[in-house]
């Protein structure tokens, strides 16, 4: 077993946290541009990880394995989400409910969150097996790779805007050069990010400004890890080690956070209401992981013994 990389963990607990304030509705529409800058970032950052730490070296069957207990959980959630689009007035709520929808939300166009898993799963077959099985120089397969990418792309499988940060990482990996090497902790990083997001022009991330801006929030992150307390750093790493759990189960409790909404009214900052929502979300999706594990039920969900790690 690869030896984790804190930092790695650090950077998954601040991405999927700010992931689930922005799928809070209140906070959203509250922070319009606070969010068109967080989503500039966030789930690149995630897959740029994501790339990063998917071993190409791994035998195939313990590949396909992984993949298989990502997809099921995923398919169960992605199904439950559907599902609920149909019965509740949610922004993307769906007007009929048929065989065809549940294939296409599964396969082709998820709902919600779980997009990330959906094009984890397809970027991850697709650069494991051209790794794997075509050989030619590294430029040559990355090349290989982008048109593959742009190829799912336009058979509106996933986004390319996203699958770039993917590769990103796996150039990373295939670097042999250590990822704080490349994204270099910087305080001083704070600076040309803070004027590139000053303009809504740049809060893309698949402009060349939005992929500085991914890489400058990074740098800024990292550089702030050093000076966290023991505590922090440890619950840090705790969440970031655990945000599958989180991204299958915080839209049940972002959902039902809803009704905190009118019981923090008298705070117009709305940041008593993301800690408590937040707060609830993180308890509650750990709290269904716990069960999982304590009814022994875990392995038909995620193919493993334990939930929690």
């Amino acid at each position: 077993m690869e030896k984790r990389i804190e930092e790695l963990d650090y950077l998954k607990c601040v991405f999927i946290i700010l992931m689930i304030i922005f799928h809070l509705v209140y906070i959203g529409d509250k922070y319009p541009y606070v969010k068109s800058v967080v989503y500039t970032f966030h789930m690149p950052g995630f897959l740029i990880i994501s790339g990063y730490l998917l071993n190409t070296k791994k035998k195939t069957s313990s590949f396909l394995q992984m993949m298989i207990w990502i997809f099921i959980p995923y398919m169960v959630m992605e199904s439950g989400y559907t599902f609920m689009a149909f019965i509740l007035p949610i922004r993307e709520h769906i007007t009929e409910l048929t065989p065809w929808i549940f294939i296409k939300k599964i396969f082709i166009a998820p709902l919600g969150p779980y997009w990330y898993l959906h094009t984890l799963i397809l970027c991850s077959v697709v650069w494991y097996f051209l790794d794997k099985l075509v050989f030619c120089k590294p430029i040559e397969r990355f090349i290989l790779l982008g048109l593959s990418f742009l190829a799912l792309s336009y058979a509106g499988l996933m986004s390319f805007n996203n699958a770039i940060f993917f590769m990103a990482g796996a150039i990373v990996r295939q670097s042999n050069i250590p990822f704080i090497s490349i994204f270099q902790p910087s305080k001083l990083s704070l600076l040309p990010l803070i004027l590139l997001c000053a303009f809504p022009d740049n809060l893309n991330r698949g402009t060349l400004a939005g992929i500085i801006i991914t890489y400058l929030s990074i740098s800024f992150l990292l550089s702030l890890y050093p000076y966290l307390p023991a505590l922090l750093k440890s619950t840090s790493s705790f969440i970031g080690r655990n945000t599958l759990i989180l991204l299958l189960f915080s839209p049940i409790f972002t959902l039902l956070s809803k009704p905190f909404v009118p019981i923090f009214s008298f705070d117009p900052s709305g940041i008593l209401f993301t800690v408590v929502a937040v707060t609830f979300t993180l308890f509650g999706s750990f709290g269904i992981a716990w069960i999982m594990d304590k009814l022994n039920i875990t392995k038909f969900f995620l193919g493993k013994e334990k939930a929690l790690r």
